[in-house]
Formats: structure tokens, sequence, C-alpha cells
């Protein structure tokens, strides 16, 4: 069976460094990125941060809309998609205990809820992912042409690189 959390983990790693290699590419052509390309990403990574601090009661280094330039937003992917991932395949794999943890936390704006750590580890790459199509989209209006960072795009990947290895994808 596929575990869903795990495999929703991985394609936010690889979402998050694709559209960090299509950045850099752009910039090495002498593109100037637009700033809000690089608010909504920086976003997306304080996201990341922001609850892996709520998973693991730790506080945040970011707040959620601080802005980084393309190195901070390598600085920060290097620091949560792997970790956030890791944390997702570590509490699906050995610990249901986890899966079903509550936690309860206050938003950037100050109100309290109470989340299942499942629900979270699902939210975060959704939530990249909406965001990621606000980058493409703030690229498009800046003249400069967007990565797909689809799902099913990183699943044909998988798919092309397991058959070439002759083992079964994820």
């Amino acid at each position: 069976m596929i575990n869903t959390i795990e495999k929703l983990g991985a394609y936010s790693v690889w979402a998050n460094a694709t559209l960090l290699r299509h950045l850099d590419g752009l910039v090495a052509e002498g593109a100037t990125l637009p700033q809000g390309a690089l608010r909504i990403f920086s976003h997306v990574l304080n996201a990341q941060a922001i609850w892996l601090g709520r998973l693991t009661s730790t506080p945040s280094p970011v707040k959620v809309w601080q802005e980084h330039d393309l190195a901070g937003l390598h600085h920060w992917h290097e620091q949560t998609s792997e970790r956030f991932h890791q944390y997702g395949v570590e509490a699906t794999t050995t610990n249901q205990a986890e899966l079903d943890r509550l936690i309860t936390y206050t938003n950037s704006i100050g109100e309290g809820y109470t989340s299942q750590v499942a629900d979270i580890l699902t939210h975060v790459p959704v939530h990249g992912n909406y965001h990621r199509a606000q980058v493409a989209k703030e690229l498009r209006a800046a003249g400069l042409e967007p990565i797909n960072t689809d799902f099913i795009t990183y699943c044909r990947e998988l798919s092309a690189k397991a058959e070439m290895a002759d083992v079964p994808s994820l």
C-alpha cells in the first residue's frame, strides 16, 4: 500500500528543489526574480519551519511572512524540506501514536488551534503546492517561464526512474 504522507513529503522536497533549480537558472540567465515570487516561496519554506517547530515543541526560527533572497530560500529548503519529510516517514513507519497525537498551537495572528499530526503532515505539502502555483503565476506575470512542479509530474519522474532501474516506484 502506498504511504500517502511519505509520498507527499517526498514530493514536497522534490518540488521545492525543482523550483529552486529553476530560479537559479533564471538568475543565471540574467533575469530578476519578481519580489512577489520570492515572498510567496519564502512563505512556503517558513511554514515548513514553523510546523516543524510546532511538531517538536521548539520555537520557530522564522516568521510566517518573513522574506528571503534566493540564498535564503536555499538555506531554508536545506533546513526544512527533507527534515519535514523524514518526520513524516518516521511517524508513518514506526509510530502510529505520533500520527494520532494532537498538538495545540497558536497561529501567526494569535488564534489557538488543535490539530492531529497526520493532518499537519498532509497539510504542509498541500499548502506548499498551492503557493508554488502562485510563484508560477508571479513568474509568468513578470514575463518569465515557470517550471512544472505538479504532483503528477513528480510521479511520472519516479516511474521513469524506477523503470530505468527495473524497480518498483514509491
